[in-house]
């Protein structure tokens, strides 16, 4: 079970935040002029985060605050993120000292500081003795781990876990594996920011990776995930944590889960590049539903990958449609319109889709993580957020949801994290239900 959470991003501080946005429906993305380049994209960024205003809206225990101060006072974006996200988390949980100690951490995410890194290649440029010493820790993503660690109290298993985008999802799999197998009582997930430099933001927008502002003729700050006009993704801070642990754990504590985890699926296309392949993606899908032992049919709603990018909804979406066998059983083709805010695919209908990124923005490395808490907050709310913009569908055969939120009982959902280098990973989670408390 997924037992609590912490999020962060521009937007949206808690959990109850996170829902707020998903339900409105509207993308939380600025106009962000990129230095040196004349190009203004949409993001969303956390600069100027103080984690010590963070602690005095969101931590009530003096001692927290104070131990958070301490260790997280002078580390990188990253690192203040994960402490932030992570003691949100535990607190939720309600976690006693002793139970604490005996929880593993994972850290998600990889080349997590560049913006630093960045920085202080700059600063040493000008001037060599303007490096601290504490730089032995803020070059290395391990000091997430040993900060998380300290803040939290969490003293089991500790491991970094990278996979560029599919880092979140991967984090997560991998913890349910340590849980399932008696490796660890529970797991801390913890996916940091990603705060990516100049250098690797130009690049992004060299590669054509990158959605610019009003590149569908409407002069907004967004991204355009499955839409036609989409142009590429819109980077964002983000970071998430979640406490995964057995359901009996969770209500022995007195805390209704958020959700299941059923089941995961992941794999590699074996190949360097930034090319997705369809097939591997397929696979990962299908290896998820069979480790939780469900069909597609079972399957009610698809948070995809989805990040805006023309080649990767290409990729993802005709994925899907073999999975999910959208277009079976008909011969007339789809059967275009909208009703209830989803684009209504074939008689077969198959699951809802929608993408967080299009409101969010690109989380990276995290974005598996807080896609997946979006999926298990939309599994119990009973909707599908909106896909602001989506008028035009890369496929007429998927029922995405586009620009009005869809309400409908849902039980278990699909969510998909995908990554340059053909990492795939693929998700089954469920509805926390009344049973699981037995």
């Amino acid at each position: 079970m997924v037992t609590s959470a912490g999020v962060l991003h521009r937007a949206a501080t808690t959990v109850a935040e996170l829902d707020h946005v998903l339900r409105e429906g509207e993308p939380v993305l600025r106009a962000t002029p990129l230095p040196g380049t004349g190009l203004v994209v949409p993001a969303a960024r956390l600069d100027g985060f103080d984690p010590r205003s963070w602690a005095r809206v969101h931590c009530d225990d003096q001692e927290s605050r104070s131990t958070l101060r301490r260790v997280a006072g002078r580390a990188t974006l990253p690192v203040q993120t994960a402490c932030c996200v992570a003691l949100a988390a535990c607190t939720a949980a309600r976690l006693t000292d002793a139970e604490a100690r005996d929880t593993a951490v994972v850290i998600a995410g990889n080349n997590l500081a560049l913006g630093h890194q960045s920085r202080s290649a700059a600063a040493y440029a000008a001037d060599p003795s303007a490096i601290r010493a504490g730089h032995v820790l803020d070059c290395f993503d391990t000091d997430a781990l040993g900060a998380v660690g300290e803040v939290t109290g969490c003293r089991g298993e500790g491991w970094p876990i990278g996979g560029s985008s599919a880092a979140g999802a991967l984090a997560l799999i991998h913890a349910a594996r340590m849980v399932a197998t008696g490796q660890a009582p529970r797991c801390l997930v913890v996916a940091p920011v990603n705060d990516l430099s100049p250098v690797e933001i130009s690049a992004f927008v060299k590669a054509g990776a990158m959605a610019r502002v009003g590149a569908g003729g409407d002069g907004i700050a967004g991204c355009r995930p499955f839409d036609e006009s989409h142009d590429g993704f819109a980077a964002a801070h983000i970071a998430a944590a979640v406490i995964v642990e057995p359901a009996s754990e969770a209500y022995r504590r007195g805390i209704r889960p958020l959700g299941r985890i059923l089941g995961s699926g992941t794999g590699t296309d074996g190949r360097r590049g930034t090319q997705p392949e369809t097939d591997g993606q397929v696979r990962a899908m299908r290896a998820a539903l069979t480790d939780s032992g469900l069909a597609p049919s079972d399957i009610d709603y698809v948070n995809a990958h989805g990040t805006g990018s023309v080649i990767g909804d290409d990729s993802e979406a005709a994925a899907l449609s073999e999975v999910f066998g959208t277009n079976e059983g008909t011969s007339g083709g789809a059967v275009e319109g909208v009703v209830d805010g989803a684009a209504q695919g074939t008689a077969g209908e198959g699951p809802l889709v929608n993408s967080t990124k299009a409101l969010l923005g690109h989380g990276l490395g995290a974005a598996g993580l807080v896609e997946a808490i979006a999926t298990l907050l939309q599994l119990t709310g009973g909707y599908c957020h909106a896909n602001p913009r989506l008028t035009k569908p890369v496929r007429p055969d998927l029922r995405f949801v586009t620009d009005t939120i869809t309400r409908t009982p849902l039980r278990t959902a699909l969510s998909n994290s995908f990554a340059f280098s053909g990492i795939n990973a693929s998700l089954v989670l469920g509805r926390a239900a009344e049973e699981d408390s037995a």
